[in-house]
């Protein structure tokens, strides 16, 4: 309904095509530079889903972060080709093609923040892997990474159903599978980044201030995910975790869809927010 023109929102929005790339720039006001700009790629286990579904949780968070104090917050929603149409690496070239688009506006890569849910964070856990295999990694690399759910490990056997949540493990595998391409990108880290057991391979991949970990704890994805956040820990890269009881997989973003009151419908939403308060000051 916003995109045909029913519904108005008095935050900015706009799609953009780049050479490979396609995705939304949402920002407060269009006519000032940005002071913190969330690069955003979406979940939906590389088959399904669009930055276009996610897009009242955007300009929600848009909204959050102008209420959070930063001056002129913008987001930049990735959206990259799914599988059958693509499999890895089209879609990480794609991410780091939107990523590079966003610094290019920003100028200082500490005032990104990369952000993403499930496949989405996927990707962007890959991305970071990606830069720091670069030269200039250092000036490259983003202030904060805010993660929901992510996708570590794309076939584990320690991904087991749970009582509640909605993901199968067996059909997460065939998802895996499909993106992967091939048995041999299963083990490649910059595919499936949560094999990466090079510690500090992980410490340049970190962004300067770190990780923000929202997950439930019902998740079929939390053996690995646990493993991975210990992992880091133990080779010194700061991550904040917040691990809802009782929740399932990717819960911030169906509290928006499910959810009744305002503030339940934000709850995780502005938890990140406020993690990102914290480490990216206001200018």
């Amino acid at each position: 309904m916003l995109r045909q023109g029913y519904l108005k929102s008095p935050i900015t929005w706009r799609e953009i095509t780049l050479k490979n790339v396609h995705g939304l720039w949402i920002i407060f006001d269009p006519y000032q530079k940005p002071d913190i700009v969330i690069y955003h790629c979406h979940g939906g286990g590389f088959s399904m889903g669009s930055c276009y579904f996610y897009l009242e949780f955007l300009l929600a968070w848009v909204s959050l972060l102008k209420e959070a104090g930063y001056r002129n917050p913008a987001i930049f929603s990735l959206e990259y080709t799914l599988v059958p149409d693509a499999v890895y690496p089209a879609q990480l070239e794609q991410t780091v093609t939107g990523y590079e688009y966003v610094r290019k506006i920003v100028g200082d890569s500490s005032r990104i923040c990369v952000g993403g849910d499930s496949a989405g964070a996927t990707l962007i856990l890959s991305l970071l892997l990606h830069i720091a295999k670069q030269p200039d990694y250092e000036i490259r690399r983003p202030g904060y990474a805010t993660l929901i759910s992510p996708w570590t490990t794309l076939f584990s056997t320690q991904n087991r159903n749970t009582a509640s949540d909605f993901l199968d493990a067996n059909q997460l595998h065939l998802y895996a599978r499909q993106y992967a391409g091939s048995e041999d990108n299963l083990n490649n880290p910059l595919a499936s980044p949560g094999i990466c057991k090079d510690g500090a391979w992980w410490a340049k991949a970190s962004p300067s201030k770190g990780y923000c970990i929202l997950y439930g704890s019902e998740e079929v994805l939390g053996p690995e995910l646990r493993d991975l956040i210990a992992f880091w820990r133990k080779n010194g890269c700061a991550v904040s975790v917040r691990e809802e009881t009782g929740a399932i997989h990717a819960w911030p973003i169906a509290s928006m869809f499910l959810c009744d009151t305002q503030a339940e419908r934000q709850k995780g939403l502005t938890d990140v927010v406020q993690r990102i308060r914290q480490v990216i000051e206001i200018e």
